[in-house]
């Protein structure tokens, strides 16, 4: 036996096809024999969303809660963008109630609770921290824009990541939702309790010649504390007393408030009919006090104001001359710049500085003529110095305007 023969003989018969020569074909069999099973994703977040891939071919991931679709491709996305929307996702259980709450050192204040802490539970809510920036706004006074600014965002983003800031259009909405739920908790009060309640009202007249009326009630709680409540700022028609009276009349009866003790109004003659008008309507309610004796009460501050004023005409001419003063000072800062160096001059120890008053504000007046007092050395050192100073106020519009001097 040759060694060919050999050869044939210790090797089995095998058949191979004309395809198995291409060495193509043959690499792709291998391959497709030895391909891996498809792995389930290992992330934890693929429990709330379901992947799928597009009419372009990209794949993305839908939220199981609230249906929102995010790129998830794991070489160019990831899952970074899907965890972030977990965590502020308003429809996602975890969200809504915390398993776990946490706690929290709440600071007491008063005389009774200083530097002590109570310990109570925190856990996440939207719509607590929603109340609670509605409130904010409203004690503030701060715009409805307020929210959207920047650096309120930026503050949120680091107290309270998961806080989803509302737009202005929301906070609007809740501002005023929230005067309607605080509303309702006082007109039930007032039904309830039995307390009188003390009323305040004025009326004025804007810009654009429209008549307003503001009425606010006053009362004592069962704990022994004074609230103010403004109950209506509305429109009126005239500053007539009967419409007066019929407005407030038509605000109690929409508050349920028939307890009336006394009505404050400053000495207008047309508060007069209104009071007369609200003290009949009020007697046949059943709940007054002496039919109404003392149910109308005048106001002492409108009252101190009018004594005020007469008295400040008596001395009018010489305030107009403080007055023109401390404007003329006041009018440029080279002025006070001098004025200054006069005040260090005289040697003058105060700290306080000039300040003009609003004619229409007694108090005001008290302030500058106060501080000029103050500075009566300085006002002619100042004379000595500009030699403008005297000459200005001599050539003033009013009838004795000059340089005040120490009787002023």
């Amino acid at each position: 036996m040759s060694q060919e023969e050999a050869c044939n003989a210790s090797t089995p018969n095998v058949i191979v096809s004309d395809q198995s020569s291409n060495p193509t074909d043959s690499s792709h069999t291998v391959a497709t024999s030895q391909k891996r099973k498809g792995m389930k994703p290992r992330s934890g977040v693929w429990e709330n969303f379901a992947k799928f891939a597009n009419e372009e071919g990209e794949t993305k991931g839908r939220c199981n809660y609230c249906e929102k679709e995010l790129f998830c491709d794991p070489r160019k996305n990831g899952t970074t963008a899907l965890w972030n929307h977990i965590n502020s996702c308003r429809k996602f259980p975890s969200n809504k109630s915390t398993k776990q709450t946490l706690l929290n050192l709440k600071p007491i204040t008063g005389q009774e609770g200083d530097g002590i802490g109570s310990l109570t539970n925190w856990k996440f809510d939207q719509e607590s921290i929603r109340n609670a920036s509605a409130r904010m706004i409203i004690v503030d006074e701060l715009p409805f824009k307020y929210v959207e600014k920047e650096g309120f965002r930026d503050f949120m983003s680091v107290a309270c990541p998961r806080f989803h800031i509302p737009s202005r259009s929301t906070v609007t909405r809740d501002c005023f939702q929230f005067y309607m739920d605080e509303r309702l908790k006082l007109k039930k009060y007032f039904k309830q309790s039995s307390q009188m309640v003390c009323l305040t009202t004025d009326t004025w007249s804007s810009l654009q010649r429209v008549n307003y009326m503001c009425l606010i009630a006053h009362y004592i709680d069962s704990d022994w504390k004074l609230h103010k409540k403004i109950i209506k700022f509305c429109p009126i028609s005239s500053h007539k007393g009967e419409a007066i009276g019929r407005a407030v009349e038509k605000c109690l009866l929409s508050w349920g408030i028939d307890k009336v003790f006394t009505i404050t109004v400053d000495i207008a003659s047309s508060n007069d009919v209104a009071v007369g008008y609200l003290k009949r309507r009020i007697v046949n309610w059943g709940y007054s006090i002496l039919q109404g004796k003392y149910l109308h009460m005048r106001c002492i501050a409108h009252i101190i104001n009018l004594v005020v004023c007469d008295g400040l005409k008596e001395v009018g001419i010489s305030i107009d001359r403080v007055r023109a003063a401390v404007r003329y000072v006041r009018s440029s800062p080279s002025r006070l710049k001098l004025f200054k160096e006069c005040v260090d001059t005289e040697r003058i120890q105060s700290k306080c500085s000039l300040c003009l008053d609003v004619s229409t504000r007694w108090n005001s007046t008290f302030l500058m003529l106060n501080a000029a007092q103050k500075f009566e050395k300085a006002f002619e050192s100042f004379n000595d110095q500009d030699p403008f100073f005297r000459s200005e106020l001599d050539s003033g519009e009013l009838d004795g305007l000059r340089k005040p001097d120490h009787e002023d």
